[in-house]
């Protein structure tokens, strides 16, 4: 029997696979790029930038090479193309409590990377045999935009006065984002309670406080 994340690719895979025949009768068919673009994505996920075959690609996306072809020439524009249009994120919204928003940012990141279409493609950009293109893609519509929200989230605690005047928010970005890689590559799942914990283990670190309570002062 597969893991759980195994049949979901599975049923993934059947539901893109569904009425290829009727599909290819079509004279025109609108969706084709978002076919072609949600196969790319699995298979870069589950096989990583070197398994990731054209033909195979076409063949799930219910389409023809040469249809394929026309769109993108290379596997490179591909995959590159394929990671730009990841999903794109809620409009970040701060509130009066950012030690709140924190957790509810870092658990949004669990869900993302831990969801089928995503779980094994941040490993895929680490890998050599990856085109640069694709990873950098990868880097300007994933990792970019999160590191951001984190970022704004941490200034708006330290403009309220919740945070250490000290406090270092440039190294502190990274903290939980990264963290969460290392435990990916090292085999290690995360702990049901992750976004809290990080998100708390951060706050301290930065010398957070609860809202509605000030800061002691700095010696």
């Amino acid at each position: 029997m597969g893991t759980h994340l195994e049949r979901d690719e599975q049923d993934e895979r059947e539901n893109l696979s569904l009425n290829c025949a009727a599909v290819r009768g079509r004279r025109r068919d609108a969706a084709i790029d978002a076919r072609i673009l949600a196969a790319a994505r699995r298979q870069l996920s589950c096989l990583g930038y070197e398994g990731m075959s054209l033909a195979a690609v076409a063949e799930e996306a219910c389409t023809t090479r040469q249809a394929l072809y026309r769109r993108w020439p290379d596997k490179a524009q591909l995959a590159a193309e394929a990671i730009a249009v990841t999903v794109p994120l809620d409009a970040l919204r701060v509130s009066s409590d950012p030690r709140a928003d924190l957790e509810r940012e870092l658990d949004d990141f669990q869900r993302a990377m831990t969801a089928p279409s995503h779980a094994s493609l941040a490993g895929t950009m680490l890998q050599d045999a990856t085109d640069p293109r694709s990873r950098e893609q990868y880097r300007l519509h994933v990792i970019a935009p999160r590191l951001e929200r984190i970022r704004a989230i941490l200034e708006h605690a330290r403009d309220m006065g919740l945070l250490a005047t000290d406090a270092d928010i440039e190294i502190a970005l990274t903290l939980p984002t990264g963290g969460w890689y290392e435990r990916q590559l090292a085999c290690l799942d995360a702990p049901d309670d992750w976004s809290s914990r990080t998100a708390g283990l951060v706050w301290r670190a930065l010398g957070g406080q609860a809202a509605g309570h000030d800061l002691p002062v700095q010696p």
